[in-house]
């Protein structure tokens, strides 16, 4: 009996695990060898590639395509539209397939609308990643970016707030009251 939810015009092949209530929508397609982990979303025409691995509660808004190379730790939010790459210098004529890179989006990472991740960079835990930002290098833990290329603007909270330092280095998310360090470029939350 199939613990998750998918559309009927859902394409699901053999041999991909997929975790209990995760739900996958309308014209998505999970390949081979894909693990998509517990409590996901996967929206409308997405398309999740062999060896892709989706840890638990992970939101893949519409229009989606996560290549080969790609690992979201938990609580990842992929934002409509954004955009993976897996390979560096891709041509039609020549086959690549041996040198798909990496891309590692760490735990309660969030990638805006049509933003671009250049494949071999890793998004660092609660990141923040601006609609139609386009990363060409690693993002801190917590970091705030724009633009294209991408630029660190700001600081985040886990709730999504900016962090606002005072000049001993603490801030307050506005939202939660949780309390957060900035020491040496970066960020740490106060237990």
């Amino acid at each position: 009996m199939e613990t998750f939810f998918a559309h009927e015009t859902a394409v699901i092949d053999k041999g991909c695990t997929i975790g209990k209530g995760t739900k996958i929508w309308h014209f998505s397609h999970v390949m081979p060898n894909s693990i998509i982990g517990e409590q996901c979303n996967i929206g409308q025409n997405v398309v999740v590639s062999p060896d892709v691995v989706l840890g638990k509660n992970v939101k893949v808004q519409n229009n989606v395509s996560i290549y080969s190379g790609v690992i979201c730790e938990d609580d990842v939010f992929l934002g409509p539209s954004m955009v993976f790459t897996n390979v560096i210098n891709p041509r039609s004529a020549i086959i690549r397939r041996d040198e798909y890179k990496k891309t590692l989006v760490r735990k309660g990472a969030s990638i805006g609308a049509n933003a671009t991740i250049i494949c071999g960079n890793e998004i660092g835990e609660y990141a923040l990643i601006g609609a139609g930002a386009v990363v060409t290098k690693p993002v801190l833990p917590y970091a705030l970016v724009v633009g294209n290329p991408s630029k660190q603007i700001g600081w985040i909270s886990e709730y999504g707030h900016r962090l606002h330092f005072n000049e001993k280095g603490f801030a307050i998310c506005e939202e939660s009251g949780e309390k957060y360090q900035l020491l040496n470029n970066s960020v740490q939350k106060i237990q």
